[in-house]
């Protein structure tokens, strides 16, 4: 593991280790928070109901030194009907906990006396004028006060401990959050309870809906700022800034090799599993992507959904069709950089970078051959195994590779569907048109080392290279 993944490792379990100790904290406060407000519930409860006001806002004509010391005391003429008033002082002494308020109603700038009772007391709210810490007064406390809501706190705390409380009953999947189980339980049920009004599709999620009515509009209303490029959703501008950055923030513990998604570097881990959890209902063939086997199944249906506006070809597959259009506009974006080579496809030009390295990672476990291409060394093993799962039904000839079937049930149509645009010559192969369209530009690609001699075909020059070896491959068996 590099020092970089290492970082990573531990810079997260420093976070991990800060959040749980800050949401301690914050509880510890809260439930502290909570108790003191019942406390000061509780006293102003047992404090008997006497108005009662500052003198300071009130004039009299009397000083603090002419007051005899016995009415600074309550006076029982306060409130007649109380029963036992001289015992309020009594009870703000007995305990610790309302030793803390006496201070409220006993203090040496505050006089209460029966006339203040009787005038401006009776205007206002007399706990208006009984400042508690913090500004704040016993009423304002119990009328304002509103209980922190941790519940965000602890949906966010899920993703740090890993905790899934919410089990589907099912299939025994678990979920950080009760509404994740809820959305869940649709895929069991079958039920999609959000339609598009215009082409009837239904969705699990309203948010999925929302997406998709983008593509009747056409909108993409989130544009890159660095190359303009605008997008529909805003979680494919996110991924897509990253290729600017370069930036692969999710990396696998078992290789290291680092992804842009989090959904790709989860496929991937399938590949050191071996999993395939996506089978196929008709065939039984697994998948460790849903979408291969949603793309997989069109071939057992047939269908094609994805048409070109240009020249009508259909595709099963919508990455299939974009590639396709490349074709009519000639355009190549993906450019080698040791010989300048274009492609149209990024894993073409992957593949071609190979014969720069001369890197074959494929190698057969039979014969030891090695491979550029994981799909030669497929196709290579059925020399081996000698089977030809690819069957012609007019004829019943069988193929180890599905393209040279393609090209045989040409000879069976007659049909030539690739087109010289110089002289009009059909091919059967896409291939012999390429080799023709030299015929016309007089271009020779292959050159022997040896001599300098050029060739339109590649085999026309491993025909002229057995001269300057003198091998003689081909004997005659009588």
């Amino acid at each position: 593991m590099s020092k970089l993944q290492l970082f990573h490792v531990f810079l997260n379990e420093r976070l991990t280790a800060a959040a749980v100790e800050i949401f301690g904290a914050v509880e510890k406060t809260v439930v502290e928070y909570q108790e003191e407000n019942d406390r000061l519930r509780r006293l102003l409860r047992r404090t008997p109901e006497i108005q009662l006001c500052r003198t300071d806002s009130l004039q009299f004509s009397v000083s603090e030194e002419e007051v005899p010391s016995e009415q600074q005391e309550w006076s029982p003429s306060l409130r007649q009907e109380d029963p036992e008033p001289t015992q309020i002082k009594e009870e703000l002494g007995t305990s610790q906990e309302e030793e803390q308020l006496q201070g409220l109603f006993d203090t040496k700038d505050s006089i209460f006396t029966p006339s203040c009772v009787k005038s401006e007391c009776d205007l206002e709210d007399p706990l208006q004028s009984l400042t508690l810490p913090q500004t704040q007064t016993v009423e304002n406390r119990e009328t304002h006060s509103k209980p922190v809501d941790l519940k965000p706190l602890s949906k966010h705390m899920r993703i740090h401990t890993r905790e899934k409380p919410f089990i589907c009953g099912d299939c025994g999947k678990s979920f950080i959050r009760k509404a994740h189980l809820t959305r869940h339980k649709l895929t069991h049920t079958g039920e999609r309870p959000f339609t598009c009004g215009d082409c009837g599709k239904s969705f699990i999620r309203k948010v999925s809906l929302t997406e998709h009515k983008l593509t009747h509009t056409g909108e993409k209303p989130f544009s890159c700022g660095d190359c303009g490029k605008n997008f529909r959703l805003k979680g494919n501008l996110t991924n897509h800034k990253l290729t600017h950055t370069g930036e692969k923030p999710f990396s696998c513990g078992d290789c290291g090799k680092s992804f842009r998604l989090k959904g790709n570097l989860t496929t991937h881990k399938l590949t050191h599993t071996g999993e395939k959890p996506f089978s196929c209902g008709d065939c039984g063939k697994s998948f460790n992507r849903k979408v291969s086997l949603t793309e997989h199944k069109l071939t057992h249906t047939g269908e094609k959904p994805f048409s070109c506006g240009d020249c009508g070809k259909s595709f099963n597959r919508k990455v299939s069709l974009t590639e396709h259009k490349l074709t009519h506009t000639g355009e190549k974006p993906f450019t080698c950089d040791d010989c300048g080579k274009r492609f149209i496809q990024k894993r073409d030009l992957r593949r071609h970078i190979l014969i720069h390295t001369g890197e074959k990672p494929f190698t057969c476990d039979d014969c030891g051959k090695r491979f550029i291409q994981k799909r030669d060394l497929r196709r290579h093993i059925l020399i081996h195994t000698g089977e030809k799962p690819f069957s012609c039904g007019d004829c019943g000839k069988s193929f180890n590779r599905k393209g040279h079937l393609t090209m045989h049930k040409l000879t069976h149509t007659g049909e030539k569907p690739f087109t010289c645009g110089d002289c009009g010559k059909r091919f059967n192969r896409k291939r012999h048109l390429t080799m023709h369209k030299l015929t016309h530009t007089g271009e020779k690609p292959f050159t022997c080392g040896d001599c300098g001699k050029s060739f339109i075909q590649r085999r026309g020059l491993r025909r002229h290279i057995l001269i300057h070896t003198g091998e003689k491959p081909f004997s005659c068996g009588d």
